[in-house]
Protein backbone atom coordinates (compact mmCIF):
# COMPACT_ATOMS: atom_id res chain seq x y z
CA UNK A 1 0.00 0.00 0.00
CA UNK A 2 2.53 2.51 1.12
CA UNK A 3 3.97 1.88 -2.55
CA UNK A 4 0.96 2.54 -4.29
CA UNK A 5 0.46 6.11 -2.32
CA UNK A 6 4.47 6.85 -3.35
CA UNK A 7 4.12 10.52 -5.12
CA UNK A 8 0.13 10.80 -4.01
CA UNK A 9 0.04 13.35 -0.96
CA UNK A 10 -3.50 13.73 -1.67
CA UNK A 11 -4.19 9.68 -1.23
CA UNK A 12 -2.46 9.41 1.89
CA UNK A 13 -4.19 12.71 3.61
CA UNK A 14 -7.29 10.78 2.06
CA UNK A 15 -6.35 7.81 3.08
CA UNK A 16 -5.45 9.05 6.33
CA UNK A 17 -8.78 10.70 7.28
CA UNK A 18 -10.69 7.81 6.52
CA UNK A 19 -8.79 5.95 8.51
CA UNK A 20 -8.71 8.02 11.32
CA UNK A 21 -12.69 8.72 10.85
CA UNK A 22 -13.50 4.76 11.26
CA UNK A 23 -11.83 5.14 14.72
CA UNK A 24 -12.71 8.45 15.80
CA UNK A 25 -16.37 8.37 14.92
CA UNK A 26 -17.62 5.66 16.61
CA UNK A 27 -16.06 7.00 19.77
CA UNK A 28 -17.62 10.48 19.71
CA UNK A 29 -21.16 8.81 18.27
CA UNK A 30 -21.20 6.65 21.85
CA UNK A 31 -20.51 9.76 24.25
CA UNK A 32 -23.37 11.15 25.85
CA UNK A 33 -25.87 13.04 23.64
CA UNK A 34 -25.23 15.84 26.21
CA UNK A 35 -21.93 16.14 25.15
CA UNK A 36 -20.63 18.89 22.83
CA UNK A 37 -18.40 16.27 21.19
CA UNK A 38 -21.22 13.51 20.20
CA UNK A 39 -21.51 12.90 16.97
CA UNK A 40 -25.15 12.27 15.73
CA UNK A 41 -26.40 9.32 14.17
CA UNK A 42 -27.96 10.82 11.77
CA UNK A 43 -24.56 12.57 10.64
CA UNK A 44 -23.07 9.07 10.50
CA UNK A 45 -25.10 8.11 7.93
CA UNK A 46 -25.16 11.23 6.29
CA UNK A 47 -21.50 10.41 5.69
CA UNK A 48 -22.10 7.30 5.23
CA UNK A 49 -23.75 8.11 2.06
CA UNK A 50 -20.99 10.43 0.89
CA UNK A 51 -18.78 7.73 0.95
CA UNK A 52 -20.46 5.72 -1.25
CA UNK A 53 -21.21 8.71 -3.74
CA UNK A 54 -17.28 9.17 -3.71
CA UNK A 55 -16.98 5.77 -4.61
CA UNK A 56 -18.97 6.51 -7.38
CA UNK A 57 -16.97 9.49 -8.47
CA UNK A 58 -14.02 7.70 -8.16
CA UNK A 59 -15.55 5.41 -10.76
CA UNK A 60 -16.56 7.81 -13.20
CA UNK A 61 -12.66 9.43 -12.64
CA UNK A 62 -10.95 6.16 -13.85
CA UNK A 63 -12.57 6.36 -16.69
CA UNK A 64 -13.26 10.33 -17.63
CA UNK A 65 -10.26 11.11 -16.28
CA UNK A 66 -7.36 8.48 -17.06
CA UNK A 67 -9.15 6.98 -19.84
CA UNK A 68 -10.87 9.67 -21.79
CA UNK A 69 -14.08 9.05 -22.18
CA UNK A 70 -16.96 11.21 -21.01
CA UNK A 71 -19.94 8.75 -19.86
CA UNK A 72 -23.01 9.80 -18.88
CA UNK A 73 -24.58 6.66 -18.17
CA UNK A 74 -22.50 5.57 -14.80
CA UNK A 75 -26.19 6.46 -12.61
CA UNK A 76 -27.11 3.17 -14.54
CA UNK A 77 -24.14 0.85 -13.10
CA UNK A 78 -24.68 2.36 -10.03
CA UNK A 79 -28.51 1.87 -9.59
CA UNK A 80 -28.10 -1.68 -10.88
CA UNK A 81 -26.02 -2.41 -7.85
CA UNK A 82 -28.28 -0.62 -5.68
CA UNK A 83 -31.33 -3.05 -7.05
CA UNK A 84 -29.61 -5.93 -6.35
CA UNK A 85 -29.12 -5.04 -2.82
CA UNK A 86 -32.04 -3.97 -2.99
CA UNK A 87 -33.87 -6.95 -3.83
CA UNK A 88 -31.75 -8.92 -0.71
CA UNK A 89 -33.30 -6.35 1.75
CA UNK A 90 -36.91 -6.91 0.11
CA UNK A 91 -36.37 -10.75 0.72
CA UNK A 92 -35.32 -10.37 4.44
CA UNK A 93 -39.17 -8.73 5.18
CA UNK A 94 -41.04 -12.09 4.97
CA UNK A 95 -44.22 -12.07 6.92
CA UNK A 96 -43.29 -8.53 7.57
CA UNK A 97 -44.70 -6.57 5.35
CA UNK A 98 -48.22 -5.02 5.11
CA UNK A 99 -49.99 -7.98 3.59
CA UNK A 100 -48.10 -10.69 6.02
CA UNK A 101 -47.07 -13.05 2.92
CA UNK A 102 -43.38 -14.15 3.43
CA UNK A 103 -42.31 -14.97 -0.47
CA UNK A 104 -43.94 -11.76 -2.12
CA UNK A 105 -43.30 -8.43 -1.42
CA UNK A 106 -45.91 -6.40 -0.97
CA UNK A 107 -46.03 -4.44 -4.28
CA UNK A 108 -46.31 -8.18 -6.04
CA UNK A 109 -49.24 -9.07 -3.66
CA UNK A 110 -50.61 -5.35 -4.61
CA UNK A 111 -50.21 -6.19 -8.25
CA UNK A 112 -51.80 -10.00 -7.93
CA UNK A 113 -48.60 -11.82 -8.86
CA UNK A 114 -48.79 -15.48 -7.64
CA UNK A 115 -45.30 -16.90 -6.95
CA UNK A 116 -41.99 -14.75 -7.17
CA UNK A 117 -40.67 -13.92 -10.60
CA UNK A 118 -37.79 -16.24 -11.91
CA UNK A 119 -34.60 -13.65 -11.63
CA UNK A 120 -35.74 -12.61 -7.62
CA UNK A 121 -34.26 -16.79 -6.65
CA UNK A 122 -31.53 -16.72 -4.67
CA UNK A 123 -31.73 -13.00 -3.28
CA UNK A 124 -32.42 -14.48 0.10
CA UNK A 125 -29.06 -15.36 0.00
CA UNK A 126 -26.50 -12.36 1.14
CA UNK A 127 -23.62 -13.87 -1.48
CA UNK A 128 -25.84 -14.06 -3.82
CA UNK A 129 -26.65 -10.53 -3.72
CA UNK A 130 -23.36 -8.99 -3.82
CA UNK A 131 -22.59 -11.50 -6.69
CA UNK A 132 -25.04 -9.75 -8.56
CA UNK A 133 -23.98 -6.25 -7.27
CA UNK A 134 -21.01 -7.08 -9.00
CA UNK A 135 -22.18 -9.13 -12.15
CA UNK A 136 -25.05 -7.00 -13.27
CA UNK A 137 -23.03 -3.51 -14.00
CA UNK A 138 -20.17 -5.70 -15.11
CA UNK A 139 -22.26 -7.80 -17.79
CA UNK A 140 -23.76 -5.06 -18.90
CA UNK A 141 -20.72 -2.66 -19.13
CA UNK A 142 -19.27 -5.84 -21.32
CA UNK A 143 -22.06 -5.86 -23.52
CA UNK A 144 -22.55 -2.27 -24.26
CA UNK A 145 -18.58 -1.79 -24.70
CA UNK A 146 -17.68 -4.70 -26.39
CA UNK A 147 -20.34 -3.33 -29.21
CA UNK A 148 -19.34 0.34 -28.84
CA UNK A 149 -14.98 0.30 -28.58
CA UNK A 150 -15.74 -2.30 -32.00
CA UNK A 151 -17.16 0.19 -33.48
CA UNK A 152 -14.86 2.94 -32.36
CA UNK A 153 -17.55 4.90 -31.38
CA UNK A 154 -16.16 7.77 -29.58
CA UNK A 155 -16.05 11.46 -28.39
CA UNK A 156 -19.49 12.74 -27.76
CA UNK A 157 -20.89 9.65 -29.73
CA UNK A 158 -20.48 7.57 -27.47
CA UNK A 159 -21.29 10.03 -24.16
CA UNK A 160 -24.81 10.24 -26.11
CA UNK A 161 -25.33 6.60 -26.41
CA UNK A 162 -24.19 6.01 -22.41
CA UNK A 163 -27.00 8.92 -21.54
CA UNK A 164 -29.62 6.73 -23.79
CA UNK A 165 -28.60 3.44 -22.67
CA UNK A 166 -29.23 5.02 -18.83
CA UNK A 167 -32.62 6.89 -19.77
CA UNK A 168 -33.93 3.74 -21.40
CA UNK A 169 -33.17 1.49 -18.38
CA UNK A 170 -35.02 4.38 -16.26
CA UNK A 171 -38.01 3.94 -18.27
CA UNK A 172 -37.65 0.80 -18.39
CA UNK A 173 -37.94 0.17 -13.93
CA UNK A 174 -41.00 2.23 -13.89
CA UNK A 175 -42.76 -0.38 -15.64
CA UNK A 176 -44.77 -2.88 -13.10
CA UNK A 177 -44.25 -5.61 -15.29
CA UNK A 178 -40.21 -5.70 -14.75
CA UNK A 179 -41.19 -6.87 -11.27
CA UNK A 180 -39.04 -4.55 -8.93
CA UNK A 181 -41.64 -2.29 -7.51
CA UNK A 182 -42.37 -0.02 -10.52
CA UNK A 183 -42.47 4.07 -9.85
CA UNK A 184 -42.20 3.78 -6.03
CA UNK A 185 -39.00 0.84 -6.61
CA UNK A 186 -38.25 -1.07 -3.41
CA UNK A 187 -38.28 0.34 0.14
CA UNK A 188 -39.43 -0.42 3.92
CA UNK A 189 -36.33 -2.43 4.37
CA UNK A 190 -36.06 -4.03 7.89
CA UNK A 191 -33.08 -5.44 7.79
CA UNK A 192 -29.30 -6.49 7.18
CA UNK A 193 -27.91 -10.11 7.38
CA UNK A 194 -30.45 -10.55 10.75
CA UNK A 195 -29.31 -7.03 12.06
CA UNK A 196 -31.95 -3.89 12.07
CA UNK A 197 -31.27 -1.45 9.76
CA UNK A 198 -33.14 0.86 12.23
CA UNK A 199 -30.27 0.17 14.84
CA UNK A 200 -27.85 2.60 15.81
CA UNK A 201 -24.81 -0.17 15.57
CA UNK A 202 -25.92 -0.69 12.19
CA UNK A 203 -25.70 2.67 10.98
CA UNK A 204 -22.14 2.61 12.46
CA UNK A 205 -21.20 -0.37 10.44
CA UNK A 206 -22.87 0.46 7.58
CA UNK A 207 -20.34 3.99 7.67
CA UNK A 208 -17.40 2.03 8.14
CA UNK A 209 -18.16 -0.65 5.04
CA UNK A 210 -18.77 2.43 3.34
CA UNK A 211 -15.17 3.79 4.27
CA UNK A 212 -13.31 0.49 3.69
CA UNK A 213 -14.92 -0.40 0.32
CA UNK A 214 -13.88 3.86 -0.20
CA UNK A 215 -9.93 2.97 0.91
CA UNK A 216 -9.98 -0.60 -1.29
CA UNK A 217 -11.57 1.09 -4.16
CA UNK A 218 -8.98 3.81 -4.64
CA UNK A 219 -6.09 1.47 -3.92
CA UNK A 220 -7.14 -0.76 -6.39
CA UNK A 221 -7.42 2.37 -8.77
CA UNK A 222 -4.02 3.73 -7.78
CA UNK A 223 -2.93 0.22 -8.74
CA UNK A 224 -4.35 0.49 -12.11
CA UNK A 225 -3.05 4.04 -12.45
CA UNK A 226 0.36 3.43 -11.19
CA UNK A 227 0.98 -0.05 -13.49
CA UNK A 228 2.02 -0.61 -17.37
CA UNK A 229 -1.33 -1.06 -18.71
CA UNK A 230 -2.12 2.22 -16.40
CA UNK A 231 0.25 4.40 -18.70
CA UNK A 232 -1.24 2.68 -21.93
CA UNK A 233 -4.93 3.48 -20.60
CA UNK A 234 -2.84 7.24 -20.45
CA UNK A 235 -1.52 6.76 -23.94
CA UNK A 236 -4.97 6.19 -24.98
CA UNK A 237 -6.47 9.13 -23.84
CA UNK A 238 -4.23 11.36 -25.05
CA UNK A 239 -3.43 9.85 -28.62
CA UNK A 240 -5.27 6.79 -28.92
CA UNK A 241 -4.75 6.68 -33.09
CA UNK A 242 -0.82 6.10 -32.31
CA UNK A 243 -1.23 3.57 -29.70
CA UNK A 244 -3.56 1.60 -32.15
CA UNK A 245 -0.20 1.75 -34.04
CA UNK A 246 1.88 1.13 -31.94
CA UNK A 247 0.44 -2.54 -31.71
CA UNK A 248 -1.76 -2.21 -28.04
CA UNK A 249 -4.93 -3.64 -28.13
CA UNK A 250 -7.11 -0.06 -27.74
CA UNK A 251 -10.66 -2.03 -27.39
CA UNK A 252 -9.80 -4.63 -25.00
CA UNK A 253 -7.94 -2.09 -22.83
CA UNK A 254 -11.19 0.67 -22.88
CA UNK A 255 -13.52 -2.18 -22.27
CA UNK A 256 -11.39 -3.88 -19.24
CA UNK A 257 -11.57 -0.65 -17.46
CA UNK A 258 -14.63 0.13 -18.42
CA UNK A 259 -15.76 -3.06 -16.74
CA UNK A 260 -13.97 -2.63 -13.71
CA UNK A 261 -15.47 1.27 -13.16
CA UNK A 262 -19.01 -0.64 -13.95
CA UNK A 263 -18.06 -3.03 -10.89
CA UNK A 264 -17.08 -0.50 -8.24
CA UNK A 265 -20.25 1.74 -9.36
CA UNK A 266 -22.02 -1.45 -8.59
CA UNK A 267 -20.51 -1.78 -4.77
CA UNK A 268 -21.22 2.61 -4.19
CA UNK A 269 -24.34 1.34 -5.16
CA UNK A 270 -25.09 -1.56 -2.58
CA UNK A 271 -23.64 0.32 0.12
CA UNK A 272 -25.90 3.34 -0.72
CA UNK A 273 -29.54 1.73 -0.64
CA UNK A 274 -29.07 0.20 2.87
CA UNK A 275 -28.35 3.25 4.15
CA UNK A 276 -30.88 5.58 2.40
CA UNK A 277 -33.66 2.88 3.01
CA UNK A 278 -34.75 3.14 -0.63
CA UNK A 279 -34.19 2.48 -4.45
CA UNK A 280 -36.45 3.79 -7.29
CA UNK A 281 -36.13 4.09 -11.16
CA UNK A 282 -34.91 7.92 -10.28
CA UNK A 283 -31.14 6.99 -9.61
CA UNK A 284 -31.31 5.90 -13.38
CA UNK A 285 -31.52 9.64 -14.39
CA UNK A 286 -29.21 10.90 -17.09
CA UNK A 287 -28.90 14.07 -15.18
CA UNK A 288 -27.37 12.10 -11.89
CA UNK A 289 -24.93 11.05 -13.93
CA UNK A 290 -24.04 14.62 -15.17
CA UNK A 291 -23.88 15.18 -11.53
CA UNK A 292 -21.31 12.99 -10.88
CA UNK A 293 -19.61 14.72 -13.81
CA UNK A 294 -19.31 17.79 -11.80
CA UNK A 295 -18.16 16.44 -8.50
CA UNK A 296 -15.35 14.91 -10.49
CA UNK A 297 -14.58 18.16 -12.29
CA UNK A 298 -14.73 20.66 -9.34
CA UNK A 299 -12.52 17.76 -7.30
CA UNK A 300 -10.22 17.31 -9.99
CA UNK A 301 -9.59 15.11 -13.29
CA UNK A 302 -7.24 12.28 -13.13
CA UNK A 303 -6.59 12.50 -9.81
CA UNK A 304 -8.73 9.56 -7.70
CA UNK A 305 -8.83 11.79 -4.67
CA UNK A 306 -10.17 14.69 -6.16
CA UNK A 307 -12.78 12.87 -7.66
CA UNK A 308 -13.83 11.80 -4.34
CA UNK A 309 -12.94 14.85 -2.30
CA UNK A 310 -15.36 16.84 -4.93
CA UNK A 311 -18.11 14.10 -3.80
CA UNK A 312 -18.30 14.54 -0.52
CA UNK A 313 -17.78 18.50 -0.67
CA UNK A 314 -20.43 18.97 -3.17
CA UNK A 315 -22.82 16.75 -1.22
CA UNK A 316 -22.23 18.47 1.78
CA UNK A 317 -23.49 21.64 0.26
CA UNK A 318 -26.22 19.74 -1.82
CA UNK A 319 -27.85 18.60 1.75
CA UNK A 320 -27.34 22.17 3.33
CA UNK A 321 -28.67 24.36 0.31
CA UNK A 322 -31.52 21.65 -0.41
CA UNK A 323 -32.89 22.39 3.17
CA UNK A 324 -31.94 26.07 3.28
CA UNK A 325 -32.43 27.29 0.18
CA UNK A 326 -33.79 24.85 -2.03
CA UNK A 327 -34.76 27.11 -4.98
CA UNK A 328 -31.26 28.07 -5.39
CA UNK A 329 -29.39 24.99 -5.82
CA UNK A 330 -29.31 23.61 -9.15
CA UNK A 331 -28.07 27.07 -10.36
CA UNK A 332 -25.15 26.87 -7.84
CA UNK A 333 -24.19 23.57 -9.06
CA UNK A 334 -24.46 24.92 -12.88
CA UNK A 335 -22.18 27.89 -11.61
CA UNK A 336 -19.70 25.94 -9.87
CA UNK A 337 -19.32 24.09 -12.79
CA UNK A 338 -19.00 26.07 -15.36
CA UNK A 339 -17.03 28.39 -13.08
CA UNK A 340 -14.64 25.59 -12.72
CA UNK A 341 -14.62 24.32 -15.97
CA UNK A 342 -13.19 28.47 -17.24
CA UNK A 343 -11.39 29.51 -13.90
CA UNK A 344 -10.02 26.08 -12.29
CA UNK A 345 -9.60 23.71 -15.24
CA UNK A 346 -7.79 20.61 -13.10
CA UNK A 347 -10.28 21.32 -9.72
CA UNK A 348 -9.36 21.75 -6.18
CA UNK A 349 -6.99 19.39 -6.30
CA UNK A 350 -5.29 21.06 -9.20
CA UNK A 351 -5.17 24.12 -7.05
CA UNK A 352 -3.87 22.57 -3.79
CA UNK A 353 -1.12 21.21 -5.66
CA UNK A 354 -0.15 24.72 -7.25
CA UNK A 355 0.01 26.02 -3.84
CA UNK A 356 2.00 23.70 -2.36
CA UNK A 357 4.53 23.72 -5.52
CA UNK A 358 4.96 27.72 -4.17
Amino acid sequence: MIRLLNNDTGGRWLIGSLLLAIVLIPVLNALPTSSSLHFPTYSVTLLGKYLTLALLALSVDLVWGYLGILTLGHAAFFALGAYAMGMYLMRQIGDRGVYANAELSDFMVFLDWQELPWFWQGFDQFWVAILMVMLVPAVLAFGFGFLAFRSRVSGVYLSIITQAMTYALMLAFYRNEMGLGGNNGLTDFKDILGYSLQSDHTKMALFIASAVALIIGYLLCRFITNSRAGKVVVAIRDAEQRTRFMGYRVENIKLWVFVFSAMLAGVAGALYVPQVGIINPNEFSPLNSIEVLVWVAVGGRATLYGAAMGAILINYAKSYLTVELPEVWLFVLGGLFVFVTLVLPQGVAGLLKRKGTE
